[in-house]
């Protein structure tokens, strides 16, 4: 069997934890933020976990995590 090509690009927006979970930023981190009030700005700071809808898809893009 071949082997499987990871997406660079999910590469650099997902990672993976020490127990196998996908976590993801939120959007919006990079630029047009200083009109946002500082606890809004905070919030851009945290990591999620992928929604379980998106899990599979992403998980496809990510072969080797």
């Amino acid at each position: 069997m071949p082997k499987l090509k990871t997406h660079k690009g999910a590469k650099s927006r997902f990672h993976t934890t020490g127990s196998g979970r996908l976590m993801r930023t939120k959007c919006g981190k990079s630029h047009l933020r200083r009109k946002k009030a500082p606890r809004t700005k905070r919030l851009y700071d945290e990591t999620l976990r992928v929604s379980p809808a998106d899990r599979k898809r992403v998980g496809r893009l990510l072969p080797y995590r």
